[in-house]
């Protein structure tokens, strides 16, 4: 059932999971109620949400149009699992506008393997990056996916190594003079950000310690199916699954450093695991298996969302 539904592109599937999104949204933000009696804090709730449903069209666009899946939305209807998977990351704001940074440059770097305008695709990904690291600090590891980028596709051209360094001086500049005019403490919170932390006494509650059990179980299953099927992949995007490989890492390195730790900072790793799960999904030949396999994803990420709550 579930298989046959998104097996397809169409707009059912886009309105069902928006839909299931937004309930699911505001279930977790009625938590806590005071919000509503502020027209500024509806509309900040507003934009996160936009943040969310952006995020999920994105990583579908950037999937289909780079030829990482078939004519499907598994893409869309994953990197949702994985967000009501860890509820708490539905009210995380930093990390939500940060890991929409991050997937805006995957976009570019993604692209890159055209070779049309690789000058402005580094840019644009690397400025990117760094606007995101405003937002959560150790973000700033993906900039090691654009250098990587870079030495797989357009090497021999110094001036590309360039380039990250001036996106890098653009949004410091624009901090600095933000930070003078606005008269904020903004350095405080970046310098709180930057620290290193493996401390994970977070794990308070058995519901959380469940859902990061199941997280890490169907990461090995779609992580080495996709290590395992790389070599079988057509040659031309070969580099394409190598940046979704290193930019899970990436995110997982993120989520093992980052101070203040818990489930949700794994949120930088949902996009590139949601392209590994459609990869699985589309080679697997045995249709109950496939139907068996995406019943317990999905059910087992609503039932998460609801123990949560």
């Amino acid at each position: 059932m579930i298989t046959t539904i998104f097996s397809k592109s169409r707009p059912f599937n886009y309105v069902l999971v928006t839909l299931l999104l937004v309930v699911c949204f505001f279930l977790y933000q009625l938590k806590e109620t005071e919000w509503l009696q502020h027209a500024d804090s509806i509309g900040k709730k507003a934009v996160l949400l936009i943040g969310l449903v952006a995020s999920l069209f994105l990583s579908n666009f950037i999937t289909k149009k780079n030829g990482l899946s078939k004519d499907n939305t598994y893409p869309f209807l994953f990197f949702f699992c994985f967000l009501i998977l860890f509820p708490t990351t539905l009210g995380n704001p930093n990390l939500i506008i940060s890991n929409f940074f991050i997937i805006l440059a995957l976009r570019r770097l993604i692209s890159l393997q055209s070779l049309v305008a690789p000058k402005e695709k580094i840019f644009d990904a690397s400025l990117w990056i760094f606007l995101a690291a405003l937002f959560h600090f150790w973000s700033i590891l993906f900039i090691v996916l654009v250098f990587v980028s870079i030495a797989l596709h357009v090497a021999r051209d110094y001036r590309n190594w360039i380039l990250p360094y001036i996106a890098f001086f653009t949004i410091a500049t624009l901090y600095i003079a933000f930070v003078l005019l606005s008269e904020t403490s903004l350095f405080e919170h970046l310098s709180d950000d930057a620290t290193v932390s493996f401390d994970f006494d977070y794990f308070t509650n058995k519901y959380q310690n469940i859902a990061i059990s199941f997280y890490a179980a169907i990461t090995a299953l779609f992580l080495f199916s996709q290590i395992v099927s790389y070599p079988n992949k057509p040659l031309i995007h070969h580099n394409s699954y190598k940046k979704i490989i290193l930019a899970f890492f990436i995110g997982f390195i993120i989520y093992l450093i980052s101070p203040h730790k818990n489930n949700s900072i794994l949120i930088y790793t949902f996009m590139p695991l949601a392209v590994m799960a459609t990869s699985y999904f589309e080679g697997i030949k045995i249709k109950w298996t496939q139907e068996v396999t995406a019943i317990i994803v999905v059910g087992l990420s609503f039932l998460s969302f609801f123990m949560q709550l």
